[in-house]
C-alpha cells in the first residue's frame, strides 16, 4: 500500500463514514420533526407543551441551577452539538478541506453568498420592526438534513460536490456561532467571564502540551460551560471554544503501535486457548494493553469526534427537533404568516441565489477553481439543497425572540422554506444530473452500490 493511498484512505474513510452517520442523522430528525407539528396539534398539545415547560435541575444555599427542560436541551445538549462543531472546524482547518487558502477558496465564497445574501434578502423583506432580530436566522445550512438529500440522489452527487458543500456547511456555522456570539447574547457578567480564563487557558495549555485526560477536560468544560451561562453569553459557545483545546496530535506513531501489536499477539497467542469462556488474568492483562495502545493511536480530536457523531446525530439532534419543532397551526394563537414568508424566501431563495453567484465570482476572479468531478450543475444543485437550514435556524429563533408568535412563526418559515429546499434540491439533482463515477485514487461513498461491490 502506497503512501498516496494511505493518505487517501486516511482523508476519504473518515468523511465516508461522516457522510454515513449524518444522513441517518437527517432522517432522524425528519422523523423527529414530523412528530413534533403532530403531536404539538393534536388533543394532547397541551401535555407537549408542559413536558418541555416542566423544570428541573440543583438548588442550594448559594447555588441556584433550576431550567425549563426545552433550555437543558437547547443549552445543555446543545453544547455538545457545538462542541462537535468546533471539533470539525479545528480539523478542517488544521488538516481538511480549509487547511489552505487555495483549498479554503471555494467553499468559502459560497458559504459567504450564502449568508450574505440571505441577510440582505431579509432586511429588504421584513417590515416588522418588532422582528428585526431575526436577521441571522437564515444564515446557516443544517448539515444533516443537507446530506440526506444528497445521499437520497446517490451517484448524481459527486464526492466533489458533497465535500464542497459539507466545507461551506461548517463555515456557515462558524459564521452562524459568530452571530449568536456577537448578537444574541444577554448582558455579560466580565467577573464571572475573566473566571472562566483560568480553567479555559487550563485545558488550552494541556493541549499545547499534548495531554488530553477525559476527566480533567470534562471537569473543567463543565465549569467553563456553567461560568458562560452565568454570565450571560450563551453556553453553547463554550462548547465551540472548548473543542480548540482538544489535541490534534496522535500520542502514538503508527509504525509503534504495529510493533507492539505484534508483540502483543505473539504474547497473547503463547497464553493458548482456553476452553471454558473465562480469561485468564494475563490475557485480561493484554488485552487491556491493546486497549490502551488502540486509544493512543487516535488523536484525542478524532477519538472524540467519532464518538459523539454518532450520539449527536441519533439523539441529541432528533431530541432537539423534538422539543423544539413542535410548533401549533392555530390562528387563535396567532401566527404573522408574513415573518414566516420573510424567513422561507430568505433561506431558500438566498442560498440558491448566493451560493452559485458568489462561487462563479470566485472562479470567474481565477481565485478558485472547480475541484475534479465537479461542476456549475453541482454548484446549482449545493445551492438549492443549501436552503435546507433548520437545526440552527431554529436555534437562532429561539435566541431572536421572545413573543411566542413571533418564535412560531419563524419556525413554520424555517419548515417551509427547508422542506422546499430540500424537494427542489432532491428533484433537481435526481432528474438533471449524470450518474458521478468516483476520481482516480478516491474511494466510493459507504452505502453506495460501488461502496458494497466485492
Amino acid at each position: 500500500m502506497n503512501e498516496e493511498t494511505i493518505i487517501d484512505k486516511r482523508i476519504i474513510a473518515p468523511f465516508q463514514r461522516f457522510v454515513r452517520i449524518e444522513g441517518l442523522g437527517g432522517i432522524l430528525l425528519f422523523g423527529a420533526t414530523v412528530l413534533a407539528i403532530i403531536w404539538a396539534n393534536s388533543p394532547w398539545g397541551d401535555a407537549y407543551q408542559n413536558i418541555w415547560k416542566y423544570k428541573i435541575g440543583l438548588e442550594g444555599d448559594n447555588f441556584h441551577l433550576v431550567k425549563p427542560l426545552i433550555l437543558w436541551v437547547n443549552d445543555a445538549l446543545m453544547a455538545i452539538f457545538f462542541f462537535l462543531v468546533g471539533l470539525e472546524i479545528k480539523r478542517e482547518l488544521l488538516i481538511g478541506e480549509l487547511n489552505s487558502p487555495r483549498k479554503a477558496a471555494l467553499p468559502l465564497f459560497g458559504a459567504f453568498g450564502g449568508m450574505v445574501i440571505p441577510v440582505s434578502l431579509y432586511f429588504i423583506l421584513n417590515n416588522n420592526p418588532a422582528a428585526e432580530s431575526g436577521w441571522g436566522i437564515p444564515m446557516a445550512t443544517d448539515i444533516a438534513f443537507a446530506l440526506a438529500v444528497v445521499k437520497s440522489v446517490g451517484k448524481r452527487a459527486p464526492l466533489a460536490m458533497i465535500v464542497f458543500l459539507t466545507a461551506f456547511a461548517i463555515i456557515d456555522d462558524i459564521g452562524a456561532v459568530l452571530v449568536i456570539a456577537l448578537f444574541y447574547s444577554e448582558e455579560i457578567k466580565v467577573g464571572l467571564l475573566l473566571f472562566s480564563i483560568l480553567p479555559m487557558a487550563t485545558l488550552a495549555l494541556l493541549g499545547y502540551l499534548k495531554f488530553y485526560s477525559g476527566t480533567v477536560w470534562f471537569i473543567l468544560g463543565a465549569t467553563v460551560w456553567l461560568l458562560f451561562l452565568k454570565a450571560g453569553i450563551h453556553p453553547t459557545i463554550a462548547g465551540v471554544l472548548l473543542a480548540f483545546t482538544v489535541p490534534l496530535t496522535r500520542r502514538l506513531s503508527v509504525k509503534t503501535y504495529v510493533d507492539h501489536l505484534s508483540l502483543l499477539v505473539q504474547k497473547i497467542k503463547k497464553t493458548g486457548d482456553n476452553d471454558d469462556n473465562i480469561l485468564t488474568d494475563k490475557q485480561i492483562h493484554y488485552v487491556n494493553d491493546l486497549e490502551s495502545w488502540t486509544d493512543k493511536l487516535q488523536s484525542p480530536l478524532q477519538q472524540l469526534e467519532h464518538r459523539l457523531h454518532y450520539w449527536v446525530a441519533i439523539l441529541i439532534l432528533p431530541v432537539f427537533a423534538l422539543a423544539n419543532a413542535g410548533v401549533v397551526f392555530d390562528v387563535a394563537v396567532g401566527i404573522d404568516w408574513r415573518l414566516a414568508m420573510v424567513i422561507s424566501v430568505s433561506l431558500f431563495v438566498g442560498k440558491f441565489i448566493g451560493v452559485p453567484l458568489f462561487t462563479i465570482i470566485g472562479l470567474r476572479l481565477k481565485l478558485t477553481e472547480l475541484p475534479q468531478g465537479m461542476n456549475l450543475h453541482n454548484v446549482i444543485g449545493a445551492g438549492l439543497i443549501a436552503g435546507v437550514g433548520f437545526t440552527m435556524a431554529i436555534f437562532i429563533s429561539n435566541l431572536a425572540f421572545t413573543d411566542p408568535i413571533l418564535t412560531n412563526s419563524a419556525k413554520i418559515g424555517i419548515l417551509i422554506g427547508s422542506f422546499v429546499a430540500g424537494i427542489l434540491g432532491y428533484l433537481f439533482m435526481r432528474f438533471t444530473g449524470k450518474a458521478s463515477k468516483s476520481p482516480p485514487g478516491s474511494a466510493p461513498l459507504a452505502g453506495s452500490d460501488e461502496g458494497k461491490a466485492g
